[in-house]
């Protein structure tokens, strides 16, 4: 059960969003440092092949932005990082309740067997 394709796509995503958070923090607690460059995580794309493929399995990439930047040569964007977090938070959520879910299925069987 814990082997399924949706179970290890929810890992998946759980670690995606991981990185992504952690990626978000950096951004902004570098938001005024001089010619920092904010990262993307990105891992949806692969997590769709994945899943497509039969797997679930998908590892999360990191990159630095090609935005603009400011004179100081910093490209964070305040509102864009905060909308950004605001996103994965939920979608974070999202797919803990999903697991969540997968483990009181079992809790159930276990308890009733």
């Amino acid at each position: 059960m814990f082997d399924s394709v949706s179970a290890v796509a929810l890992e998946s995503a759980l670690d995606g969003l991981a990185a992504r958070q952690r990626a978000i923090a950096d951004n902004i607690a570098n938001v005024n440092t001089p010619d920092y460059h904010s990262k993307r995580v990105q891992f949806e794309d692969a997590l769709a092949e994945s899943i497509s493929a039969g797997d679930g399995r998908a590892v999360a990439t990191t990159k630095e932005s090609l935005e603009p930047t400011k004179l100081n040569g910093n490209n964070v964007n305040l509102d864009t990082e905060t909308l950004s977090n605001i996103d994965t938070v939920l979608r974070f959520q999202f797919a803990s309740q999903a697991i969540d879910g997968k483990f009181s299925a079992v809790r159930t069987a276990l308890r009733s067997s």
